[in-house]
């Protein structure tokens, strides 16, 4: 269904297995791995909303939990890149955390809440 990315990359990582993920949003993300050239890996997709609340702030209701949300391993120059080209594939969100080991970026596109909006974690 997409060039870069399967289905099963985003389902939820509790063990449940769901990957209610909206379609409209992979597309984006498979339009900003082409114009990226370099592939990207997803830390995290979907989240059931139980899930969500055990590893998030944002308790049951969070982006993940919308499938309009994904985190990405990417790090250093190449986030540079992604940051230059998120905003024009229509991603609305974008959470940065580029300190240690596990960096990675948040993108959702989102319409609620304080939008467009960056932020660190």
């Amino acid at each position: 269904m997409w060039k870069y990315f399967k289905l099963e990359e985003f389902k939820c990582r509790c063990g449940c297995g769901t990957t209610n993920m909206n379609t409209e949003f992979i597309d984006k993300l498979d339009k900003l791995r082409d114009k990226l050239g370099f592939s990207l890996r997803v830390n995290s997709g979907y989240r059931c909303p139980q899930y969500n609340n055990r590893i998030s702030s944002t308790g049951f209701n969070g982006p993940h939990t919308t499938g309009r949300a994904a985190d990405l391993s990417v790090d250093r120059a190449k986030c540079y890149e992604l940051l230059a080209l998120a905003k024009e594939c229509g991603f609305t969100g974008i959470g940065l955390n580029q300190k240690g080991v596990g960096r990675y970026i948040h993108l959702d596109d989102l319409t609620e809440g304080p939008r467009p909006n960056v932020w660190t974690y």
